[in-house]
């Protein structure tokens, strides 16, 4: 709230400063040397380098859907049917004994404990089996600078006051990535609670094997994959000043790229990690080559090769639960 009142104050500053100019702008004298100034050539204006980062930005655009996409296909290709089976009939088993049908139960207890047989003997050093997933792309950071700093500065004093739940609001609102969630049948525990589950049923405590399956499936792990969006658009924004013929616009592509890194800084997607300096070396050595008319071939490849490796190691992922 001290933020937006801070901000709102300079706005009618600046408004009231603005109504000043504007009524001084109407005396004769100045109508008359406005009149002077427009009857002589004007010269004609520098290109608008804020237009033009704005258009690169734009440019590269289309890769974060294209990212997204990739990001969507390869997590469903992970997905376990074994396992999706599993679950199904673990449900099954928990609606059979709503409806107090025991030997259905039991029958579908027995058929998900044959899939987790399956999936044990099939991936012996695998602890999770991905059964589900959703892939979404958040990008709910603001552009300006000032304000990711501004609500760094309040992130820190919330935790600092242990107010983690306004913590995390303000933390929601930096992010800038593509998130693919994964939802795993742990396979070292699930297992375990179907035999408990057919034991219970098998005793008639009908109640407590309900509550073991459904105790099983609220216990299925959940995986965030993060992916930096500053990070995908700084490489799109390189793959296309490398195929760009015109080195100026080559220039402003790389000018995006090191923007994109720096706001990936900023965001805190690895903040302090000492290969954003490398990498914006390494643009740097680029735009001299451009510059120069030399050949840039073997700079954009060690470039492509650091970010891409870079990229890949900030693609981690993170336990939920």
């Amino acid at each position: 709230m001290k933020v937006g009142m801070s901000v709102l104050v300079s706005l009618v500053a600046l408004s009231i400063t603005l109504l000043g100019l504007t009524s001084c702008g109407h005396s004769n004298d100045t109508r008359a040397a406005q009149a002077a100034t427009a009857s002589q050539p004007q010269p004609q204006s520098k290109p608008d380098l804020q237009k033009q980062l704005q258009d690169a930005d734009q440019q590269v655009r289309p890769d974060i859907e294209k990212q997204r996409a990739q990001a969507e296909q390869q997590a469903n290709q992970t997905l376990d049917k074994e396992a999706i089976e599993a679950i199904d009939q673990t449900q099954a088993a928990i609606d059979a004994i709503a409806a107090n049908k025991n030997s259905e139960a039991l029958a579908a207890i027995e058929q998900a404990t044959g899939k987790i047989n399956i999936l044990l003997a099939r991936n012996p050093a695998t602890a999770l089996i991905p059964v589900a997933a959703a892939v979404a792309v958040i990008d709910t950071a603001p552009t300006d600078d000032k304000a990711v700093t501004q609500i760094g500065q309040s992130v820190s004093k919330a935790v600092a006051d242990k107010d983690f739940p306004t913590a995390r609001v303000l933390l929601y609102v930096l992010m800038s990535e593509i998130r693919v969630r994964t939802t795993n049948l742990p396979l070292v525990s699930y297992p375990t609670a179907l035999t408990e589950a057919a034991r219970l049923l098998d005793q008639k405590q009908t109640t407590e094997a309900a509550n073991t399956l459904l105790t099983a499936l609220n216990t299925l792990v959940v995986v965030d994959q993060v992916t930096p969006l500053p990070l995908v658009l700084a490489r799109a924004a390189i793959d296309a000043a490398k195929e760009q013929k015109d080195k100026d616009k080559a220039q402003v592509l790389l000018q995006t790229a090191r923007k994109q890194l720096e706001r990936s800084k900023e965001l805190g997607y690895a903040g302090r990690d000492p290969e954003y300096a490398a990498l914006d070396s390494d643009i740097s050595n680029l735009e001299k080559q451009l510059k120069n008319n030399g050949d840039a071939t073997s700079v954009f490849a060690k470039l492509e090769n650091r970010l891409s490796a870079f990229l890949g190691k900030q693609q981690s992922e993170r336990v939920q639960r």
